[in-house]
């Protein structure tokens, strides 16, 4: 009798190829049968009508801190992720050196929007070494997780306060690489680092790695080479990427031998600035290198409950109470003054960011959460200047400002979205960029899962269930060289998720006070996502987490394969 059968479901397994429906058997955690399963399981799960893919694999978060005190991982588990990988962006949490715990706190609270209280609410900071920390975490997970080391704290480390200006000597360089090394033998997945403009730490200055000479970038590179199952994570700038820094990225996987993975394609950005980003791919292949873009692979949704008072003319009719805002709504003469300084910045040249048709209605309690407004607009019969004044100011409601990740100028429209699907294609690109676990209050992208199987594939048919599942399976999978994860195959680990394809999708996000010290962060729930499995055992039933806690931190070499470009290039 096997442990589990799921029976009669949609096989999707995550390579791309054709669907099929199978039975799928698991004992101890692995995938034992794909196909007709005659043999009975202590538990089946009905999935007839459903999908069975494998869980999700996101690659981009900052769940670092979080599951010190959130073991589940929410809301990426919800969603169906079953691996996430934490310490982008040059910011990891580990290794630690004396004292350096409030400054990487500080830090953490200013560039990834982690409240202060809840990194310090979640328990001591007692570990040194990287591997110290891996140990500290790896208690009993809902998801699997895994972490880069971040080149900011291995500067701190050496460096102390000059960090954030100084350029490294030789010999500081040479003991940066040595912490590396080391917190790849203690399991770190590779190497993350940032030129991004406007990363400050907790002293608002820049963080450590943007003093960086490019000779330190490559040394710390380097350091990969001799570990494996590592790799590298980037982010060379914001908006266009600068020659010399396109020549970096190629440098650094040259000199690691290992793919690197950069962010993010076309935020806030042109569709020239995005198609100038990709050229970093194909100068990286002229030199035998490999660099591949993240790209979101959904609109970005960033909360605002500051909009209304920033209206020229709105701050003192915004401070009313319920009963004065909707008195000045009714008033011709005030309403004529809301009127135009609302079109005073509806008509500034910053494109989207003031584009109020694009804005969504973010409080949960409203009948309109989740609508945008050029929608209620369309639903009323009139336009996105009266629906600020007559539905989002008496409720003084919070809004989305929603910015498309590429394709800006295409909003929202179906141009718009066939366009973006277009890039998600292009083999130089990669689905992720959630940054679940940061900017708590501000966004929510753990979703994109049942966003993307929800939207472009059953909505707009942009993408058959297959290429969006391998998308966001396999392919990052293999990028960072997990081994036996990303597909629903005999032998391999059984992560496994079972939808509803009629019903897949994401509950708008709401904003929860759940985090030590009382903050609250955004949170959004799935819908048709019956079932997540990781190692065969559930960890979510119908949307809601499970007390089963069956995953575990993957470390380098152990968990993951060494991806080389002679790999790449095959």
């Amino acid at each position: 009798m096997h442990d589990l059968v799921i029976r009669g479901g949609r096989v999707v397994d995550g390579t791309g190829g054709p669907s099929a429906i199978a039975d799928v058997a698991v004992d101890d955690g692995r995938v034992v049968a794909v196909g007709t399963v005659a043999e009975s399981g202590k538990r089946e799960i009905d999935a007839a009508g459903k999908v069975v893919c494998p869980g999700f694999v996101d690659i981009h978060t900052h769940y670092d801190a979080q599951l010190l005190w959130d073991t589940t991982g929410s809301p990426s588990v919800q969603h169906g992720v079953t691996t996430v990988v934490g310490g982008n962006c040059g910011f990891s949490i580990a290794p630690l050196g004396p004292g350096d715990d409030d400054y990487i706190q500080a830090m953490m609270a200013v560039v990834e929007g982690i409240p202060r209280e809840a990194l310090v609410g979640g328990g001591p900071w007692s570990w040194s070494s990287f591997g110290d920390y891996l140990e500290r975490v790896d208690v009993g997970l809902s998801v699997n997780a895994g972490f880069l080391v971040g080149h900011s704290t291995v500067r701190r480390m050496v460096m102390g306060d000059r960090a954030t200006w100084d350029e490294a000597t030789p010999e500081q360089i040479e003991a940066m690489a040595g912490i590396v090394e080391e917190s790849l033998a203690g399991g770190a997945l590779g190497l993350s680092s940032s030129l991004g403009e406007g990363h400050l730490d907790g002293d608002h200055r820049p963080v450590p790695s943007s003093s960086a000479s490019f000779p330190e970038f490559v040394a710390l590179a380097a350091a990969l080479r001799g570990h494996q199952g590592t790799t590298l994570e980037f982010i060379p700038t914001i908006g266009p990427i600068p020659d010399e820094r396109v020549e970096l990225m190629a440098d650094m996987s040259l000199a690691a031998d290992r793919p690197l993975n950069w962010n993010l394609l076309g935020s806030l950005a042109s569709e020239e600035i995005w198609e100038q980003q990709l050229r970093a791919s194909d100068v990286a292949a002229a030199k035998g290198a490999h660099v591949v873009a993240l790209a979101l692979p959904d609109m970005m949704r960033m909360r605002s409950n500051t909009l209304l008072p920033g209206l020229p003319g709105w701050r003192e009719v915004v401070a009313r109470d319920a009963a004065g805002r909707r008195a000045a709504a009714a008033d011709p003469v005030t309403r004529a003054e809301l009127r135009a300084g609302a079109e005073k910045v509806a008509s500034r040249a910053i494109g989207v960011l003031t584009d109020f048709s694009m804005m969504e209605v973010a409080d949960a309690d409203s009948d309109w959460v989740g609508w945008s407004l050029g929608d209620i607009a369309r639903e009323r019969g009139t336009d996105v200047i009266d629906v600020l004044i007559d539905v989002v100011l008496p409720d003084d409601l919070t809004l989305y400002v929603v910015l498309p990740s590429l394709t800006p100028s295409l909003g929202r429209s179906d141009e718009g979205w066939a366009a973006r699907v277009a890039v998600w294609k292009d083999p130089r690109v990669m689905l992720g960029g959630s940054d679940a676990g940061a900017h708590l209050d501000l966004m929510c992208h753990a979703n994109y899962p049942t966003r993307v199987l929800g939207e472009v594939v059953r909505d707009r048919g942009l993408l058959t269930v297959e290429e969006a599942v391998e998308m966001m399976t396999d392919r990052p999978a293999r990028h960072y060289g997990l081994r036996e994860r990303g597909r629903v195959e005999v032998g391999w680990h059984a992560d496994l998720v079972v939808f509803d394809p009629e019903t897949v999708a994401s509950e708008p996000a709401e904003l929860v006070e759940d985090l030590p010290g009382g903050g609250g962060r955004l949170v959004a729930g799935s819908l048709g996502v019956d079932h997540v499995l990781v190692a065969g055992v559930e960890v979510v039933t119908d949307g809601t987490t499970t007390t089963a806690r069956p995953g575990r931190v993957l470390r380098s070499g152990q968990d993951t394969a060494t991806v080389s470009l002679a790999d790449v290039r095959r």
